[in-house]
């Protein structure tokens, strides 16, 4: 990011923002815990001339200051100073037993429930949530893990205008909450009924040879590859760095890790060389678990 640039870290409480924080300080971030929304404009207009990438935690900690950030938001419009918004989230049932574990109650539960706090803090992010640049579901990340992937996110190590991380999953353990597109290839014929390739993978030949001459499979491949270089052109256009596509198939071992293989070879050949550029990485998150 640029010194005209400030990234807004916030999320539920619970969810990670203190690791997001130190993982982004070692990358050599300029990061402030809980400022007040209506000092974020003096922040960056002091720091304007340092070589270091600003961010800054704003929560539901900071109370009725937390209330002022649509109005700080508006003002870094006003003078001209771009923003980004990193939302860390995580399932309620993980919320619960992180705090359990640290026997320290939720910001908003007073009296209440844990479980109550959490229902109002995630209605008072709802709108944040929606207009967030990044989201990242920490519930199955340790970490290092969640450290690793801030680094995937923001380290400059990419010369690419768009990174897309292609993220293979299983629509029986749930559709990642952190996905920016989702593609259902669950009209391919599921080699997991052939008999010789159920225990491989789409990884392996035999089943990635078997999904990729489906019927209809080319076909679709040509159009969405076609449709995603139209989208990927808007997004570098508007600033995207970032976007997470996921595929989806019943179990997350065959179709969807076939596919995800495949588009990544396109999107990545086809964008070399030209005006604009995507480095893609794979990630296949179900492969593994039992079927």
């Amino acid at each position: 990011m640029s010194s005209n640039e400030v990234l807004i870290i916030t999320g539920m409480s619970g969810a990670g923002k203190s690791t997001v924080s130190h993982a982004l300080e070692d990358l050599g971030w300029y990061v402030v815990d809980n400022l007040p929304p209506s000092m974020i404009v003096n922040l960056c207009e002091v720091a304007v001339n340092t070589p270091s990438s600003i961010a800054v935690v704003i929560d539901v900690r900071g109370g009725q200051f937390f209330d002022d950030l649509t109005k700080a938001l508006t003002d870094l419009a006003d003078v001209k100073i771009t923003r980004r918004i990193l939302f860390i989230d995580a399932s309620d049932e993980m919320l619960v037993r992180r705090f359990e574990a640290t026997r320290r109650p939720h910001p908003l539960q007073g009296s209440e429930r844990i479980l109550d706090g959490i229902g109002k803090e995630r209605s008072r992010l709802r709108e944040l949530r929606s207009s967030a640049d990044f989201v990242i579901d920490s519930s199955s990340l340790n970490v290092h893990q969640l450290e690793a992937k801030i680094g995937e996110i923001f380290e400059n190590h990419s010369d690419s205008d768009l990174r897309v991380n292609i993220l293979s999953f299983g629509y029986k353990y749930g559709i990642p909450v952190d996905a920016d597109l989702v593609m259902d290839c669950r009209f391919i014929a599921n080699p997991h009924w052939i008999p010789e390739l159920r225990p491989m993978t789409g990884l392996d030949k035999q089943v990635s040879d078997n999904v990729l001459a489906s019927e209809n499979v080319k076909e679709f491949l040509s159009k969405y590859h076609s449709l995603f270089e139209t989208m990927a052109s808007g997004f570098i256009h508007e600033g995207r760095k970032y976007l997470t596509l996921a595929i989806g198939c019943t179990g997350g071992k065959h179709r969807s890790v076939a596919i995800s293989e495949e588009l990544a070879r396109r999107f990545t050949s086809s964008f070399k060389g030209g005006d604009n550029s995507i480095s893609a990485k794979v990630i296949h998150r179900d492969l593994g678990r039992e079927i």
